[in-house]
């Protein structure tokens, strides 16, 4: 994922936890960041019309185990992410209805999915993971089910009010990818995965009103965990 500094807009790639933390600190003024972060920040301004997000499936975010949902026992958590392992807290209290240990994971943490161990994994790994793991639980398609509407993951987010001339730029830079994709697909290839199917099926950009609708219930969700 992506921050800016606004001294010299200088672009950071980074994990999405790290972005966040980033954020928080001020070390960035704008960024690609898990929304879980939101509630951190002492003010914060979402400043694109375009996000990561999911109407259903989005197969990078999910929960791979050995053993059927009834049997897990411990859960991993992804330390790349503070959306996804929030999210997947919400689902186990108040979808899944099923308490398990929650640990926090380390960076060889997908070799420990055994037994009634599972893991949270986002991203690349996850992708690769689905080729691996006997169990897999989509977690977007399960928030889906849950509420009925879509889910955000990660939306640009900047901790102080941006200029407005300069907001409005970067809302069209943000959407020059989405309205590109078979210029990007031209240049990117992962061999775990099909990316012309992950950009058009499973991630959904437009940052629409039901996408509003089911981040503003995910927040509410996160105070009461």
């Amino acid at each position: 994922m992506l921050g800016f500094n606004k001294n010299e807009w200088n672009i950071i790639e980074e994990y999405p936890a790290l972005l966040a933390q980033k954020l928080l600190n001020d070390e960035i003024d704008i960024g690609l960041v898990p929304v879980a972060v939101i509630p951190l920040l002492k003010e914060y301004h979402i400043i694109s019309d375009y996000c990561i997000g999911a109407d259903n499936k989005v197969e990078s975010v999910a929960l791979f185990s050995e053993v059927e949902m009834d049997n897990i026992e411990t859960v991993m958590l992804d330390y790349q992410s503070r959306t996804s392992v929030n999210l997947a807290k919400v689902l186990f209290k108040y979808y899944w209805k099923k308490d398990v240990k929650f640990v926090e994971a380390s960076e060889d943490f997908r070799n420990h999915i055994s037994g009634t161990t599972a893991a949270i994994v986002i991203g690349d790994r996850a992708l690769e993971q689905l080729a691996i793991s006997t169990y897999y639980y989509d977690l977007a398609k399960a928030w889906n089910n849950f509420t009925g509407l879509p889910f955000v993951f990660a939306a640009w987010v900047s901790n102080k009010p941006i200029d407005a001339e300069f907001a409005e730029a970067f809302n069209l830079a943000t959407g020059y990818g989405v309205n590109h994709l078979e210029e990007v697909l031209a240049v990117n290839s992962f061999e775990h995965y099909s990316l012309r199917k992950y950009y058009t099926e499973c991630i959904s950009y437009p940052l629409t009103e039901d996408k509003r609708k089911g981040l503003a219930l995910f927040l509410s969700y996160l105070e009461k965990i």
